[in-house]
């Protein structure tokens, strides 16, 4: 929709309240037993499986795409009584270099190909160049962009260039679903964030997602509430229902849970489903596998004893 920055620009978020309000939800909301063992397997259903390191190769794109079809082991699969097969992650989350080689691996499974763009993590290319790598990942089989911002345009408080650019994004992204990244943990303040999650969902992302994870404040539950309330806030006002997508700093079955509470309370149902919910992680998947082993068999296991790929 058109850059309406009315909607938003007085908006300023009290952070001790959305402090308050995110520390609450873990002492308020607990699941146990069958009814955590389900929850952990929705989370496994919401991760978009990732690898962004400079050492990549195809052959550990391969690996990981192999965990992201079979994320659980077969005896726990059936221990659950889900049919084989039945669980897999969100998607596969890699460099754009690496799409061909993910798509490759992943074949016709139903799990789709993620890719970073834009000059990922920093963004600091010129928007010619960051065009170019969106429709690069696209035409090799991408069918997800995650794209991320121009902060200093936020610090500007620029919302009509910072609306051009991610509109100019959207477009390159054809047909793929477009995840706007803000990069939260280097804006600053709660206010920044409301204003920047407003204007991406204004020039058209499909997704909200909070972080690169190389930033050294990455996914926290203020910042989530706060872009949840933006998705919210927008949805009455276009009708539009946006996703979300914390990413970075989510390690345990744990955080696991109480994102997904959040995305509930918050919400509603509807946002605890992969086609509106995803986590961006590498080494969540293996924690929340031994939890469900210890649902199964009422023991732990060595963490080694579940590896990531």
């Amino acid at each position: 929709m058109p850059l309406d920055a009315d909607a938003f620009a007085r908006v300023a978020v009290n952070t001790s309240a959305a402090e308050r309000r995110a520390a609450s939800l873990g002492g308020r909301r607990s699941v146990k037993k069958a009814w955590q063992a389900a929850w952990l397997v929705r989370a496994i259903q919401c991760i978009d499986l990732t690898t962004l390191a400079g050492d990549d190769t195809e052959a550990r794109v391969a690996r990981l795409c192999a965990k992201a079809r079979n994320p659980l082991r077969p005896d726990l699969v059936e221990a659950l009584g889900l049919e084989p097969g039945s669980v897999k992650t969100g998607a596969v989350c890699v460099y754009p270099a690496m799409v061909p080689a993910a798509v490759a691996a992943l074949g016709d499974c139903g799990v789709p190909v993620a890719s970073v763009a834009t000059g990922f993590p920093a963004g600091l290319v010129p928007l010619k160049q960051r065009l170019a790598e969106i429709e690069y990942a696209v035409s090799a089989g991408a069918s997800e962009i995650d794209i991320v911002i121009s902060r200093s345009l936020v610090f500007k408080a620029d919302w009509r260039q910072l609306h051009d650019e991610i509109t100019a994004m959207r477009s390159a992204c054809g047909k793929a679903h477009m995840k706007a990244i803000l990069a939260t943990g280097e804006l600053a303040t709660l206010t920044n964030v409301y204003h920047a999650s407003m204007v991406a969902l204004m020039a058209g992302a499909d997704f909200i997602k909070t972080s690169t994870g190389k930033e050294s404040v990455n996914a926290t539950l203020p910042v989530s509430l706060v872009m949840c309330r933006a998705i919210r806030d927008y949805r009455r006002l276009s009708g539009f229902s946006a996703g979300f997508k914390p990413a970075g700093g989510l390690k345990t079955a744990k955080d696991a849970l109480s994102w997904l509470v959040l995305m509930k309370e918050e919400l509603g149902t509807d946002w605890t489903e992969p086609e509106r919910f995803r986590i961006g992680a590498s080494s969540l998947l293996a924690d929340i596998e031994r939890q469900i082993e210890h649902s199964v068999t009422g023991r732990y296991s060595a963490a080694e004893r579940h590896a990531m790929a």
